[in-house]
């Protein structure tokens, strides 16, 4: 009998053994695939563009200050360490980073920077040689990440402050280097605390069973998941060495919540918590990110400042006692203050709506697993400084108008597009009223209809024949009456309920006259308008319907903003784009998003366009704007919709474009015409931006001549009422006005003007 039992006992401890060992050959195997898979795994960087540094820019101390504190530099006395600046008098010093761009490295720099009146005065190397360009490290403004919300910044343990790697090794396992994945004391102590409890509520685990818990099994306290992380760290010590697994364990490491993003691994907690690489972490700011692996949430700076501020006093007094820091630099540490920068709550990224719009641009050319695994890094022509202007335009710009108006607050919202004029890439995008926060992107999904934005393309369409009109030919702002095909009459209304009579061609659009528009329209015929449309780089052709004289189309912000950008190009179509550049992640260049230039609608007809749209500026609809500017020479349109539900307002100067709309979610009316609502907005978006002035006449061949617009002839000196306007060779008028009854006909103007 006994010798019965023995040998049931030794068949099922084989069974059990071989049980185990089948096990934990499966286990291998999968610890192995998952591990050297999931370990390199990235989502997409996407980085703004950098800040030029040259001689000659127009930029201010305060405005390059300003710059390096949003990219995380801090202000020292001696500016030495990268990463730091020093304001002295009307020179900075700063001691920029390196980094890796996709045309070159830019070297780690030491530089003063002096300023004049105009702007960058020179720009100087230590050593007193001249530095003819520079350019700072760009933003890193968001991240394109799983569904599952994981998101990181890859650090070799190689470019790891020593610092960090000691103190995290002496707070969470100081015989990391020399145990084989368990601490068998750790555990000890951990058991007896567990037993005196009746639960399980103290670990032991070594920086190798973290590390298995985070890549693969649950956070739940139970002994089957304990013994199972026990098992996958011993294996996980077989086949990698401490340094891989340390490192996987620093990239790995969850340290706070961004949102509906998890923030792993100290290489981007480092930039969520304090804006800048770990390289640049001080004493105090490491002992903060160690005593986050506690508990992330719980001693969560922002929200806990008590509690984070005892940890990581903590922590520094552990630095000392292990001889990682003089007592006297702990001190030094302590009394300083948690530094955590006040990014607050934005979310997933610090600008939703443009890392939103790269993501979309991106998904032409590359799959959903290559934004979210990969590593890319993403290079875009986003301008911060320009985001900064649009969104302080449309937060207080809607307040005011809100306040002003009587209208209730919060119901209004807005979106604003800002483009390069010159090159066609989207400086900046603003997709609702909260702009640090993800949700419905207005610029590029709110199509509404774009009312009198669409009048340019039907005075270009006219334009475009000059043997039949120009700026100043008589157009009759008269009643319109239409049989429509499904049997109603369409009988459009001016704004102001009035007949305006004979206006120049010019006039009826400056000051936005609806009546003479419709007639214009017709007269030129609705498909060459609706062209106009395809020529300025609209993807789709709208209906030539007589309704599209007055805008009856509806648009997205972006959609305006391209046609808008054509128009202030001279004509010029660029595809308006976000990225510039896409690397992989170890810098290699994938692919340049390189400008695409073509011709678009005849460039005489769109230089007298924009004379026009600048009379718009000057004493048309939106006149009320040069309270805010320093310059009238822009150009810009008011639109506005039936029943005052969508108020728009695009224009530009010689180099930024922007275009802006203002209404309600609901599609109920705002009650805001183009100029009382959008324009207001617009108006304290280029005031911040100052942009150059529109050169009038650089576009096309059209010449300046003295006029009376109101009679459409030719000015002597004597007609009070003359005005400059430019026309194409052989277009000017050939009669003289009448200004007055003793004046003659200046001949000799006439022959100056064509000749003899």
């Amino acid at each position: 009998m006994r010798q019965r039992l023995l040998v049931a006992g030794l068949v099922v401890l084989c069974l059990a053994a071989s049980a185990l060992a089948l096990y934990t050959m499966r286990l291998d195997v999968e610890l192995r695939a998952r591990f050297d898979g999931v370990r390199w795994a990235l989502p997409a960087q996407i980085y703004a563009a950098p800040l030029e540094l040259y001689a000659g820019k127009r930029l201010t101390p305060q405005d390059v200050v300003h710059e390096l504190r949003r990219l995380g530099y801090r202000s020292r006395a001696d500016a030495q360490r990268a990463g730091t600046y020093a304001v002295v008098g009307d020179r900075i010093r700063i001691a920029s980073r390196g980094f890796q761009f996709w045309d070159g490295a830019e070297p780690e720099r030491l530089v003063d920077i002096s300023f004049g009146d105009g702007g960058i005065r020179a720009i100087q190397t230590a050593a007193g040689g001249s530095v003819p360009i520079m350019r700072l490290d760009p933003m890193l403004i968001g991240s394109i990440f799983p569904k599952h919300g994981e998101d990181r910044v890859l650090v070799r343990l190689d470019d790891v402050p020593p610092l960090l790697v000691q103190t995290l090794i002496a707070v969470e396992d100081g015989d990391f280097y020399r145990h084989y994945g368990i601490d068998w004391s750790g555990i000890a102590r951990a058991a007896w605390a567990n037993l005196q409890a009746g639960g399980v509520v103290q670990g032991g685990s070594t920086i190798t069973q973290q590390l298995i818990k985070n890549f693969f099994l649950s956070s739940e306290r139970t002994w089957v998941r304990k013994a199972k992380e026990a098992l996958m760290a011993i294996l996980l010590e077989i086949h990698y060495s401490k340094d891989e697994i340390f490192e996987a364990y620093l990239n790995e490491v969850y340290l706070g919540q961004d949102g509906p993003r998890a923030v792993h691994g100290f290489g981007l907690a480092s930039g969520f918590y304090f804006g800048k690489p770990l390289g640049e972490l001080l004493p105090e700011e490491i002992a903060l990110m160690v005593g986050l692996v506690k508990g992330p949430s719980y001693y969560n700076p922002r929200r806990n400042p008590e509690r984070s501020l005892a940890r990581r006093n903590l922590v520094l007094d552990r630095m000392a006692a292990d001889g990682l820091i003089s007592a006297e630099e702990s001190e030094a540490a302590k009394a300083a203050g948690l530094g955590v920068r006040p990014r607050g709550d934005r979310g997933t990224s610090q600008y939703p709506a443009y890392v939103d719009l790269v993501r979309r641009q991106l998904q032409a050319q590359y799959r959903e697993e290559d934004l979210t695994s990969e590593g890319l890094r993403i290079f875009t022509a986003f301008d911060p400084r320009v985001q900064a202007a649009a969104e302080r335009a449309v937060l207080a710009g809607l307040d005011a108008i809100e306040q002003g108006r009587g209208i209730e607050s919060g119901s209004l919202e807005a979106a604003a597009v800002v483009t390069s004029v010159e090159t066609g890439e989207i400086l900046a995008l603003v997709g609702g009223r909260q702009a640090g926060y993800a949700g419905f992107n207005r610029a590029l999904d709110a199509k509404r209809p774009i009312g009198s934005l669409a009048k340019p393309l039907v005075y270009l369409a006219a334009l475009s024949h000059p043997a039949s009109y120009r700026l100043t030919t008589l157009l009759p702002d008269a009643p319109v009456r239409l049989d429509m095909p499904n049997g109603s009459v369409w009988m459009p209304e001016n704004y102001d309920r009035e007949l305006h009579g004979d206006v120049p061609l010019f006039e009826a659009l400056s000051k936005s006259y609806n009546l003479a528009t419709v007639q214009l329209a017709l007269q030129v015929g609705m498909e060459d308008v609706a062209r106009q449309y395809v020529l300025l780089g609209d993807d789709h052709k709208p209906a030539p319907l007589p309704s599209l004289a007055l805008g009856a189309v509806e648009r997205s912000p972006l959609e305006v903003a391209q046609l808008y950008n054509s128009l202030g190009a001279g004509g010029f179509v660029t595809p308006l784009q976000a990225i510039r550049d896409v690397q992989d992640r170890d810098g290699q260049p994938l692919e340049r998003f390189a400008r695409r230039l073509r011709g678009g609608p005849d460039v005489d007809a769109v230089g007298l366009v924009q004379w026009a749209m600048n009379r718009v500026m000057i004493d048309g609809t939106a006149r009320s704007a040069q309270r805010y500017l320093r310059s009238t020479t822009l150009a810009g349109k008011t639109g506005t919709t039936d029943e005052l539900r969508d108020s728009w307002f695009a224009g530009f100067g010689g180099d930024v474009q922007a275009t802006v709309w203002v209404g309600r979610d609901d599609n109920k009316p705002a009650q805001l015409t183009g100029a009382s609502g959008a324009l207001q907005l617009w108006s304290r978006m280029m005031a911040a931006l100052d942009p150059r002035p529109v050169d009038l006449f650089a576009t096309g061949q059209a010449e300046p001549i003295w006029v009376v617009p109101q009679q459409d002839a030719l000015a002597d000196t004597q007609c009070e009422d003359r005005l400059l306007v430019p026309y194409l060779p052989g277009s000017a008028p050939d009669t003289w006005a009448s200004c007055a009854a003793a004046a003659e006909p200046d001949t000799g103007f006439w022959e100056r003007l064509f000749g003899p």
